[in-house]
C-alpha cells in the first residue's frame, strides 16, 4: 500500500488539538457557506488567505481557504473523505500539495495526489479542478528540488485521465539563473512573500478568470 495515499489525521504531536479543531472548523463553513471557488492544500495555501492577493483576487470569486500547515496528502485525503466538501457544489476546486510528504518517493507523492484528485473528482464531478505545481524550495539546487521536480514532470500524465482537470504549471521563475531562489519570493525559502504569491498565483488567477467569467 501506498502511505501517502492512505488517509489518515495528522499526529497531535504538540498536544493542541489544533489540527482536528480547524478541520472542524472548515466542516462547518462548508455547511454555512456557498462558495464558488474552494482552495485545498497545505500550509502554501492557508497562509495565502492572509495576502491582499487573496483579498484583491479571489474573496470577490466566493472562495474558501481550506488549507493546513503540515498537511501531506493523506492527511489532505482524510480531511476531505471527513465532510470538508461534502455539503458545498463549487465551480472551482484548487489543490496544492505534496511538498510535504517527507519519506515518500516521487511515485508515491504522485499516487497521493492522484487520490486526491480521483475523490475531488468524484464528489464534486460539476467542479473544474486546477491542479497546481509543487514549488521549488530550499535556498541551492537539492535533492527534495529534484524529487519536486521528477512529481511535477508525471503530473500531466496523471491527470489526463480525469475530466474538467486541469495542471497549472505556476512553479516556474522562482529559481535563478544561478540555481538559487531569492528571499524576496520565499522568505524563508518555502513560504511566500506578498511577492512571491503574485508570481505564483498569476498563472491561476487567469485561469480562474477566464473560467468564471460571464
Amino acid at each position: 500500500m501506498n502511505p501517502a495515499a492512505i488517509p489518515v489525521p495528522i499526529e497531535d504531536v504538540q498536544g493542541d488539538n489544533r489540527w482536528m479543531t480547524i478541520h472542524q472548523r472548515y466542516v462547518n463553513e462548508s455547511h454555512d457557506k456557498e462558495p464558488d471557488v474552494v482552495f485545498i492544500g497545505d500550509s502554501l495555501v492557508q497562509q495565502l488567505a492572509l495576502t491582499d492577493i487573496w483579498f484583491k483576487w479571489f474573496v470577490p470569486m466566493h472562495s474558501l481557504n481550506f488549507g493546513m500547515g503540515g498537511d501531506a496528502t493523506q492527511h489532505i485525503l482524510w480531511r476531505l473523505q471527513n465532510g470538508e466538501i461534502d455539503n458545498i457544489k463549487p465551480k472551482v476546486v484548487v489543490l496544492l500539495a505534496g511538498t510535504n510528504n517527507h519519506g515518500h518517493t516521487a511515485e508515491q507523492v504522485v499516487g497521493g495526489l492522484k487520490a486526491i484528485v480521483e475523490f475531488i473528482t468524484n464528489k464534486q464531478p460539476q467542479a473544474q479542478l486546477f491542479v497546481m505545481a509543487i514549488p521549488p524550495r530550499g535556498l541551492n539546487p537539492n535533492p527534495l528540488r529534484e524529487k519536486i521536480q521528477k512529481i511535477n514532470d508525471a503530473l500531466p500524465n496523471m491527470l489526463k485521465s480525469f475530466a474538467n482537470t486541469q495542471l497549472i504549471e505556476c512553479e516556474a521563475g522562482f529559481v535563478q539563473s544561478d540555481g538559487t531562489i531569492d528571499h524576496n519570493d520565499m522568505h524563508d525559502y518555502l513560504h511566500f512573500t506578498r511577492k512571491g504569491y503574485e508570481k505564483l498565483c498569476t498563472p491561476l488567477y487567469e485561469a480562474m478568470t477566464t473560467l468564471l467569467s460571464p
